[in-house]
């Protein structure tokens, strides 16, 4: 059930928590919210406290007044917010694309607060192909009336990178992305986090991640990773098992940017690294 607690400004956000045992708190990318979860607490709500958060702008979370507060630091600052609330000292957390980056940054300086960290296709080098792929949508409605609609439309666009995933798949996708309006689907996030990142870019603000993610060393790290992703390469994630030859490890065949966390492939390495950090 989605309940509501103050950030330390003040700003109302959104979680649900689910579950009983380790606590996985739950991180999801740029545009996306917990829904992008449901899959993890269907799997491992019977062995696992499955906290699924909404960043700030996201979901049913408020907006910020300033949209320069969409970024890392500010973002990690509130899943601390959430562990303070709910009186969790430490807590796994899985983090999708920038929820994985949130997970890094608090490893540089908040690593007393982490049990593990499970990376959802996203490592300390962002492929440009993919940013440039999302700076296309960014901020900007889809055009589409309909969850029917926008199904039809992903099951075309997204062959090459998702292939053979149902129209059924990706109507439940469109459902946890988008929601339906009288005049067609609208986003579930402020569209002024497309300004936060143009001028994070414009500045050169994201910071060099490898020290981040080697700051995670004596903590359970597990990687999954979209065989077809743009944002991932195959090279980085070899740097990534090179430096932390214990990483649990999982490429999903037949999915992009990000794997939906239904996969086998993906529920067995969340499965190991619960395992790691119980």
């Amino acid at each position: 059930m989605m309940q509501l607690f103050a950030a330390d400004d003040g700003l109302m956000l959104a979680y649900d928590d689910q579950g009983a045992g380790t606590p996985l708190l739950c991180l999801a990318g740029l545009t996306r919210n917990m829904d992008d979860f449901e899959p993890v607490l269907d799997h491992f709500a019977d062995s696992a406290r499955v906290i699924r958060l909404d960043m700030r702008g996201r979901g049913r979370s408020g907006h910020d007044p300033d949209f320069m507060n969409y970024n890392l630091i500010r973002e990690g600052r509130d899943a601390l917010a959430l562990l303070d609330h709910l009186g969790l000292e430490r807590a796994a957390i899985l983090g999708t694309s920038r929820g994985g980056l949130i997970a890094m940054v608090l490893a540089m300086g908040h690593r007393d607060r982490l049990l593990g960290v499970c990376l959802n296709d996203i490592g300390p080098l962002v492929d440009p192909r993919g940013l440039a792929y999302i700076m296309g949508y960014l901020g900007k409605r889809p055009g589409l009336a309909d969850f029917d609609a926008a199904a039809e439309r992903l099951e075309t666009t997204m062959q090459d990178r998702f292939p053979g995933v149902s129209r059924a798949t990706w109507r439940e996708h469109a459902r946890r992305v988008w929601d339906e309006a009288p005049d067609g689907l609208a986003l579930r996030y402020d569209p002024r986090l497309r300004n936060a990142v143009s001028e994070a870019s414009a500045t050169d603000a994201l910071p060099d991640l490898w020290p981040m993610f080697d700051a995670l060393a004596g903590l359970p790290v597990a990687l999954i990773r979209g065989a077809n992703s743009d944002i991932l390469s195959a090279e980085t994630a070899a740097e990534m098992r090179r430096r932390r030859p214990d990483m649990i490890f999982a490429e999903v065949a037949d999915r992009g940017h990000v794997p939906f966390l239904d996969e086998p492939e993906s529920l067995a390495a969340i499965r190991a690294f619960l395992k790691a950090v119980a």
